[in-house]
């Protein structure tokens, strides 16, 4: 395994440097073309189309990327452009598992709302989870300063209790993202019961899981049932950020256990935490935003230019880097993104 070694500076001062590169500065051309491709395409209402260009456009990106990886966490179904199973890459670089969603709120585009991303992780072989489709997971994310505090199988007003120690805050502080779903009524009641705030959003609990690990987003947790593979992305990106998560399976029938079992969760009604999801040391995460929000700037796009806002993190070297880009190209409009939907 490649490390760390100091390299000598001007001042005298010994200053680590990465003998590997970091993948995830390739990654995030992927992520921007996904972001460049589906920001054309908002307000449109076409989720599909949407997607789809999100997917084609990081699919291409993908195979300028150094690496020989293979997708466990993308998309399913027919035609789908970026299948678990796929090998993504230029097939030279070292072998890794690849977590990607080209478009983490198709909605959110469709409809020009907040907080549409695109993200993509990658870890070593045998390192992430494979969570199909489909299946669901009760979850609570935190940022660094109250990791240890939460407890998903704990009550809602224990929990925040102890998040609003970790932080020195008030319970009334607290400010609790989640998913605007029906399925929700009975938490933000209980949330409300605190005295804590509520922030809602109608998709993108990659995104949410992400606001509330990192400084000034003004979340401070995020609860909630979403899907698990989004859970598996969002604990990426935590590993990186020292954030703490939790996630039990959310089984609504017997199909959705003997879908569970089958991807090899032993534990149906256990918790999972981040190691649990990823089991790797080096991952590498990155993100575009699509649309603004509290965690990216959406693409803005100017006269045969473009800019966008990423972050790309590393857990084996800690860093956290945050990107603003300008696309200088002769970009044209998606052919048909600005059609009338019928």
């Amino acid at each position: 395994m490649k490390s760390e070694i100091p390299a000598p500076s001007p001042s005298g001062i010994t200053v680590p440097r990465e003998v590997q590169p970091n993948v995830g500065l390739e990654l995030v051309r992927c992520t921007e073309a996904a972001a460049l491709s589906a920001g054309r395409w908002m307000g449109n209402l076409d989720r599909e189309g949407i997607r789809s260009t999100a997917a084609a456009a990081m699919r291409d990106a993908l195979t300028g990327v150094h690496m020989s990886g293979t997708v466990v966490i993308g998309e399913e179904g027919p035609g789908a452009l970026l299948a678990v199973g796929q090998a993504v890459g230029d097939g030279r670089g070292e072998p890794c598992e690849v977590a990607l969603k080209p478009l983490d709120g198709s909605t959110l585009v469709a409809k020009g709302f907040p907080n549409a991303v695109s993200v993509i992780a990658t870890a070593e072989r045998g390192s992430l989870v494979r969570a199909p489709l489909g299946l669901y997971a009760e979850k609570i994310a935190v940022g660094p300063q109250a990791r240890g505090a939460i407890d998903v199988t704990d009550s809602v007003e224990n929990n925040l209790q102890r998040i609003a120690f970790a932080k020195n805050l008030q319970l009334s502080d607290l400010t609790v993202v989640m998913l605007d779903r029906p399925r929700h009524e009975a938490l933000m009641e209980q949330v409300r019961q605190t005295g804590a705030r509520i922030s809602l959003l109608s998709d993108g609990d990659i995104a949410a899981a992400i606001m509330a690990t990192l400084e000034g987003t003004g979340i401070d947790v995020m609860m909630g049932v979403g899907g698990l593979p989004e859970a598996v992305l969002a604990a990426c990106a935590l590993k990186c950020l020292g954030g703490d998560l939790q996630c039990r399976l959310w089984l609504r029938s017997r199909e959705d256990e003997e879908r569970a079992r089958a991807a090899g969760f032993e534990k149906l009604r256990g918790t999972y935490a981040v190691d649990d999801l990823v089991r790797g040391e080096d991952v590498a995460f990155a993100a575009t935003g699509v649309t603004d929000g509290e965690f990216l700037h959406g693409v803005i796009y100017h006269h045969y230019w473009a800019e966008t806002e990423s972050m790309v993190f590393r857990s084996k070297s800690g860093t956290i880097r945050h990107l603003t880009t300008k696309h200088h190209s002769a970009l044209k409009s998606v052919e048909g993104a600005h059609r009338k939907v019928r």
